[in-house]
């Protein structure tokens, strides 16, 4: 049987517009149908941070403009895993094309269960949108109401509830599309979140982490690998300072010693940390691994990226 590998997409395999996207995803799909030819079925997850944000301010400015009617988070979440789903299921399918192959690829729009208790709601700490100054954030707290955190070093964006993920509610229909080899896209930008309302779930204004969704994702569907792609090649200790380090392998014990001296930044590294080791706990068997889009297969092969493993 092949190995399975749920390879979450960072935001620099995705763009910040439409158009930067598209051309972003060529190379995206690349390297998601490399590992195809390498011999795993391949579930790919996305964030969807930039993308949900432009969305939302959209649609408010819409309302406010030519009183065209408010459309809830919850829904923008979805708008945006259908077209980030539509670019990467279209780039993929091209480059199948490309190479001959018979192999299929969807994109499920994906609600993720969460709890409505959880503290997140009360501390808002995701961000989404776009980076504004000081000044701009000031504004926006002002005018709309919202929350903004200074997001590492790059300026300010908005922050939403970032529940932790409870049931991954379509995880069946990925495992079978998955076994019979199919590419799946799902979960994308952590999940549409739900909540449970009598007989029924309803979406709540949040963004789920999506790497904590993927993790989640990877230990229901018994993967083989949890491959996390970012903007750099392996994690770092003293990130960004001259005394930085590169990490090869990590144990569980020292990432979650590097946590408590808050060496790993929230919003950036800190959540890939996080999900990887949720994902070792929860799979004996499985391999965490963080690195780039562009060193994916090398990582694979133990030459670069960050390794997490339970013991060393």
């Amino acid at each position: 049987m092949k190995k399975k590998i749920v390879v979450a997409l960072g935001g620099n395999a995705l763009g910040n517009s439409p158009k930067e996207q598209l051309e972003l995803v060529k190379s995206t799909s690349k390297v998601i149908v490399d590992l195809v030819e390498d011999g795993f079925n391949v579930i790919v997850t996305h964030g969807n941070g930039p993308q949900v944000g432009m969305i939302n301010l959209a649609m408010e400015s819409a309302s406010e403009s030519v009183n065209t009617p408010e459309v809830p988070f919850a829904e923008c979440g979805a708008m945006s895993q259908g077209y980030i789903g539509y670019h990467l299921q279209q780039a993929i399918q091209t480059e199948i094309a490309k190479r001959s192959m018979r192999r299929k690829c969807v994109s499920i729009i994906t609600q993720v269960l969460v709890d409505s208790n959880d503290t997140a709601f009360s501390n808002p700490t995701k961000p989404i949108g776009s980076f504004y100054t000081e000044e701009e954030a000031k504004e926006f707290e002002k005018t709309k109401g919202y929350v903004f955190k200074e997001d590492a070093g790059r300026g300010y964006r908005r922050v939403v509830p970032s529940p932790k993920p409870v049931k991954i509610l379509e995880s069946s229909i990925i495992k079978d599309l998955s076994n019979k080899g199919d590419i799946v896209i799902a979960a994308g930008g952590g999940g549409i979140p739900v909540v449970k309302k009598r007989n029924q779930v309803v979406g709540v204004d949040a963004v789920i982490d999506k790497d904590r969704t993927s993790s989640k994702l990877a230990i229901d569907l018994k993967a083989d690998i949890f491959l996390i792609l970012t903007a750099v090649d392996m994690v770092y200790l003293d990130y960004g300072k001259p005394t930085q380090k590169g990490i090869d392998i990590l144990s569980i014990k020292e990432a979650e010693e590097y946590m408590k001296n808050n060496e790993f930044k929230e919003g950036s590294m800190l959540p890939k940390i996080e999900a990887c080791i949720d994902f070792v706990k929860g799979n004996r068997n499985g391999q965490a691994i963080i690195t780039s889009l562009k060193k994916a297969s090398i990582a694979l092969t133990g030459k670069t990226g960050t390794i997490i493993v339970r013991k060393k």
